[in-house]
């Protein structure tokens, strides 16, 4: 599903974002409610500062937040809590963001388990989330990106969790 968003991005390079779970859910720009194989249900968030995924009493949150200091980890892994989560930044070279973002938007329009949002301004300024809904492992998966125009930045992140 791609959505056009009537709001500034608040983010405005992947330097400012952080990875929290828990907390509250943060007002949203759109939500959808996916319900998947398994009676599994998520909540894909567009947040002004970036997204948030609703997985049971998982809430994960990539975002610029305020009175929080940025620190997006490469990888972070909680044996316990069964949950993997790992972030790479791109820096496409010439237009390399906008050949990108352009395919993610194609790719993920028609998606019955994606949201895209764009913000104002610039049509590659994106935040894009996807569900796998059908892993073969008996986990949850899900995948965003988060495109900066203005820095030449994308931000790709990968969580599974185990159900």
């Amino acid at each position: 599903m791609l959505v056009a968003l009537d709001a500034p991005y608040v983010d405005t390079r992947a330097a400012d974002l952080s990875l929290t779970l828990g907390g509250p859910e943060r007002p949203a720009l759109h939500v959808r409610e996916l319900a998947l194989p398994g009676g599994i249900r998520l909540r894909l968030r567009l947040l002004g500062a970036s997204h948030q995924v609703v997985c049971g009493e998982l809430v994960e949150t990539v975002a610029c937040l305020p009175g929080r200091p940025p620190h997006l980890p490469e990888t972070l892994y909680d044996e316990d809590a069964g949950y993997r989560f790992t972030a790479t930044v791109l820096r496409p070279e010439g237009d390399g963001l906008r050949t990108r973002v352009a395919a993610l938007r194609a790719d993920l329009a028609d998606d019955p388990y994606a949201l895209v949002g764009v913000f104002p301004g610039d049509v590659d300024a994106v935040t894009a989330l996807s569900v796998r809904p059908d892993p073969p492992d008996g986990s949850m998966a899900w995948r965003t990106w988060h495109a900066y125009p203005q820095t030449n930045e994308l931000v790709l992140t990968e969580t599974v969790v185990e159900l």
